[in-house]
């Protein structure tokens, strides 16, 4: 019986416990189904208004701007992080806030800041004017966005961040910094307020620059951001990377060797270039003055961009190689023909006309290799004889003057290489040892650059191709080559021109011991605005490194010295920047001799 007894109590029990568990169950719907009913039908209105209270802002996801690197992948532009501080004018209380604010000891207190103490101490962090904050932060009440500084770097930013401002925010915004300074600047160019202004970062914005993207998010009535709102509604893409042919170590030691050389001899400007003869790559490119891209005032507008590319000259004696390889691959000349060289060349020119030498002389018995390290401008006039002025005229022009270079530089110039129709029968002759033509650095760095290479033009270039974010590259056109002269003709040019270094007044200066160094050097006379030749003069040496197995080419000119107005003023700078190619790529030692190549007779 007790058995049976305790069964039924526990079946009673068990079903006390059911009927708990479904009156509950059933109470909870019922308050879920009582707040639903609440939500959806009894406050939906009032749930509708505040729901009106949150908003929807937008803001834009900056694309960073892709780098320019040299050959080796040294940055020589770049973007860092800067932030732009914003304000929600529409969210500003009249009277101020109130924020906390901890004593040293640690004790926390309330202060009462207005909108101008707020805009003051932030004008005081970013070296701002208050009145222009506000200013800026009045223009439209309504509006939940407006610029107040920007561009701050980090330091700034998280000073101004520490305020405790309710109104004020935030935005990452890239900036453009340039590493290495005034390295390539006059190459690289710089950005303004409106965008890129010059050099490659204008030629190349498209490669450079990045696609911007935008986000939303939630922002409630007192314009607090809620937290997990924000959506990414367009990806920001990021710019490519445009990578040089540029060295930028040798560049460095370029630009400095110039400069130093340039301002010892107190000329006004300056340009060197090392090109790579069998690709046509320019490893420097290199302005006196050259301009840093951090700092736009560095020097004057004048100077800010590239001279190397844009400001054509009459080049000099630096010229007559090209007269030479002409005439040999004409087939009328050899550098050993014997010429009689007077004091003054008359031969067609107008009563009382004449072209001279730098230097006064009588007859003198020098060959066509003795022509070119004596320098002489009556011996390439007579030489010019053995072709026509047509034929001359057409051989420049395939040399790469009276066009611009391959590079395509921002702002490049064409130089003139004069008419063969009426031309003036002094002009007929001084074209061929570089007066009466005007010229650019690119273009006579291209020459040398054939005359090396056999013969055979590779157009310059100065950039390797734009690697874009996504890890695709394009790649600038492989250049097409063209012969302008036999091998013969540009080898027997060498031949001439390493009489210069071996030989030449200036040998002790720019010849390399176990080095066939091939060089030319030059000195124009510069026309004033009467058209007429003064005291000014434009001054170079270039080469080629080394003769029996041509690797660079090397052109140094400094522009209007006033202490030393002859091609030694540009010497040691030449000789500086030659010793330096040899030793940042090992170039070995030529493995034969100078001949002995004759000059006189």
């Amino acid at each position: 019986m007790r058995s049976h007894h305790s069964r039924s109590q526990h079946s009673r029990s068990t079903r006390r416990r059911h009927a708990v568990a479904m009156i509950v169950v059933f109470a909870i719907v019922a308050v879920f189904g009582v707040r639903l009913f609440d939500f959806q039908v009894v406050r939906a209105a009032e749930l509708n208004k505040a729901s009106a209270s949150k908003q929807t802002a937008v803001t834009k996801v900056w694309g960073t701007r892709g780098s320019i690197v040299d050959a080796n992948g040294v940055v020589l532009a770049d973007s860092v992080e800067r932030w732009d501080i914003t304000a929600s004018p529409k969210d500003v209380v009249v009277d101020g806030f109130v924020r906390s604010k901890k004593a040293k000891d640690g004790t926390v207190t309330k202060e009462h800041v207005s909108v101008m103490d707020a805009l003051g101490e932030i004008a005081e962090i970013t070296g701002s004017d208050t009145n222009k904050l506000y200013e800026d932060l009045s223009k439209d009440p309504t509006s939940n966005f407006a610029y107040l500084v920007k561009g701050v770097k980090l330091d700034v930013f998280n000073k101004v961040k520490a305020l405790g401002i309710p109104w004020v925010w935030d935005q990452p915004h890239p900036a453009r910094t340039y590493p290495n300074g005034a390295v390539a600047g006059n190459l690289v160019g710089f950005l303004g307020t409106d965008g890129a202004l010059a050099g490659l970062e204008k030629s190349y914005d498209t490669c450079l620059t990045g696609t911007d993207g935008t986000q939303t998010y939630e922002v409630s009535r007192d314009g607090v951001r809620m937290p997990g709102s924000t959506v990414t509604t367009k990806q920001a893409v990021d710019g490519g990377t445009l990578k040089l042919t540029i060295d930028s170590d040798l560049q460095y030691f370029a630009q400095q060797t110039i400069a130093a050389q340039a301002q010892a001899m107190g000329a006004q400007w300056a340009t060197a270039a090392v090109v790579d003869v069998r690709t046509g790559k320019l490893v420097v490119a290199a302005d006196y003055p050259s301009i840093d891209p951090n700092d736009l005032n560095s020097v004057p507008a004048e100077s800010s961009g590239s001279r190397f590319f844009t400001a054509p000259y009459e080049p000099g004696s630096i010229m007559k190689p090209a007269t030479v390889a002409s005439l040999i691959d004409a087939g009328v000349l050899q550098i050993t023909d014997k010429y009689t060289v007077p004091g003054w060349y008359t031969n067609g020119l107008p009563a009382g006309s004449k072209i001279g030498d730098v230097f006064a002389h009588g007859d003198m018995h020098w060959t066509v290799a003795g022509i070119i390290e004596q320098s002489s401008n009556v011996g390439v006039s007579m030489i010019s004889e053995k072709l026509s002025l047509p034929k001359r005229t057409e051989y420049l022009k395939k040399f790469g003057f009276g066009t611009k270079t391959g590079v395509g530089f921002l702002g490049e110039e064409s130089g003139t290489v004069q008419n063969p129709v009426g031309l003036d029968p002094i002009s007929n002759k001084a074209q061929q040892f570089g007066q009466a033509i005007s010229v650019t650095s690119a273009q006579m760095a291209s020459l040398y650059q054939t005359l090396g290479n056999n013969g055979v033009t590779v157009p310059l270039s100065l950039v390797e191709g734009c690697q874009h974010s996504d890890g695709t590259v394009t790649e600038v056109p492989t250049p097409t080559s063209t012969r302008v002269v036999s091998d013969y003709a540009a080898q027997q040019t060498l031949l001439a021109m390493e009489t210069v270094a071996s030989k030449g007044p200036l040998k002790s200066t720019i010849s390399i011991p176990g080095y066939r160094i091939a060089a030319k050097t030059g000195t124009a006379q510069v026309g004033g605005a009467d058209g007429k030749y003064g005291s000014d003069r434009i001054v170079s040496v270039a080469g080629l490194l080394k003769v029996d197995d041509p690797n660079y080419a090397v052109i140094v000119t400094l522009g209007l010295p006033t202490k030393i107005k002859t091609s030694a003023a540009a010497a040691p700078a030449f000789a500086a920047i030659m010793k330096q190619v040899i030793k940042t790529y090992r170039v070995q030692p030529s493995t034969t001799a100078t001949p002995d190549t004759p000059t006189e007779w």
